[in-house]
């Protein structure tokens, strides 16, 4: 699988919803546990993946932000990063 994005493996159907589901539950549950997600041969670091993001950050950083708004925002950095 050559370099494609978090996106692109999902509509690929590569990513199942239940995989990302449950990658970005856990790391919402405890973000300094590492987070893996692995799509095909490859593995996804939540963590970095997040921290590279400046909106997700952003997102996350809100205070009182909605459970909905936090899962999104971890959501668009897994969707967004190439794996």
């Amino acid at each position: 699988m050559q370099a494609m994005t978090g996106g692109e493996a999902y509509r690929a159907k590569l990513l199942a919803d239940n995989a990302l589901d449950s990658a970005i539950a856990a790391y919402l549950a405890d973000p300094s546990k590492p987070t893996v997600l692995e799509v095909g041969k490859h593995r996804l670091d939540i963590t970095a993946t997040v921290l590279a993001h400046p909106w997700s950050m952003e997102e996350l950083a809100v205070e009182g932000a909605s459970p909905a708004r936090r899962r999104n925002a971890v959501r668009t950095a897994v969707l967004l990063a190439l794996i």
